[in-house]
């Protein structure tokens, strides 16, 4: 399956340890989502198109109400760079 490369960006930010966290409202839809490094560092280019994307394709997923990473299938999915640690 072939990713984009605002996915990959994405992809390589949570293999290197980041994280996506969201915030829900009373319903439980997604009010606001936050793409962080694992620096801490706010990725701006994240929407909840790119989020609904990942999340078909089983890239990423939340484990006991924790912040969203990065599974085994988006390793295999995302190509590997130098920088990655």
């Amino acid at each position: 399956m072939d990713i984009s490369r605002a996915e990959q960006r994405i992809l390589h930010l949570l293999a290197q340890g980041g994280r996506i966290e969201i915030t829900r409202d009373d319903r439980g839809d997604i009010e606001e989502l936050a793409c962080f490094s694992r620096d801490g560092w706010l990725y701006t280019d994240f929407n909840l198109t790119m989020f609904r994307k990942l999340k078909n394709k089983r890239a990423i997923a939340s484990r006991n109400s924790k912040p969203y990473r990065i599974t085994q299938r988006g390793l295999e999915l995302v190509r590997s760079q130098p920088d990655n640690r």
